[in-house]
């Protein structure tokens, strides 16, 4: 197996990270409580405060990138075990990301307040752009794609091609909020390029890994 280890600049963005969750968890009181019974009638609150049924389209967003960063998060535990350092790296600080896409998500920019939407502002120039140099760096060690690849190469890169399908699902929901003004547009382009960089992370590390891709055949 080879270990391709993270990047100064990566490291550095995780302590970031780790340091910003820590700070967090130390404001939740110790009575806190993960239920509150607040959502029992159908209905749940957004950053704003205001109550929606939970079957609006903007819970479908939600719950969808929720559920990407579930797979992301398995994803990251056997990039971890196949000592992938910098697939690791990149993936612990996308997971950061994805909760800041759903800040955005909950706060609608159609009926938000002008302070609810700057604190919830994402950052798509640097965020996107982040994901192309990552996308560009694993590209060059990979061979040139001449046919269709399969879910495979391993389980890691296995994983990473659930999050990838997950992640088009998820950009489809955040798509028709886009379309009533209620997102960023960036937003959507983000996740975009979060699928693209999630195949070409899955090729990149069953390679790493020395594992097989299984490449499409036709009957």
């Amino acid at each position: 197996a080879t270990s391709t280890r993270a990047s100064p600049s990566m490291r550095t963005l995780l302590r970031q990270t780790r340091v910003s969750l820590r700070a967090s968890v130390r404001l939740l009181s110790s009575d806190f409580k993960i239920y509150t019974r607040t959502g029992d009638s159908g209905t749940s609150q957004l950053f704003t405060g205001e109550r929606r049924p939970k079957t609006d389209a903007t819970f479908d967003a939600l719950g969808s990138t929720d559920e990407l960063n579930s797979h992301i998060g398995l994803a990251r535990e056997f990039a971890v075990s196949d000592k992938l350092d910098a697939i690791a790296g990149e993936l612990e600080f996308i997971m950061s990301r994805l909760f800041d896409v759903g800040a955005a998500i909950a706060t609608p920019l159609d009926s938000a307040p002008a302070s609810k939407i700057a604190r919830a502002r994402f950052d798509h120039t640097k965020n996107t752009a982040e994901l192309e140099a990552w996308i560009d760096f694993h590209s060059g060690s990979l061979p040139p794609l001449k046919n269709f690849v399969l879910p495979s190469g391993g389980a890691c890169a296995a994983q990473l091609h659930v999050a990838r399908a997950v992640c088009r699902r998820a950009e489809r929901d955040i798509h028709p909020l886009v379309s009533r003004g209620s997102i960023d547009p960036e937003v959507a382009k983000y996740m975009n390029r979060l699928s693209d960089y999630l195949f070409t992370a899955a090729r990149s590390a069953a390679k790493s890994t020395g594992r097989t891709e299984v490449i499409w055949t036709k009957e």
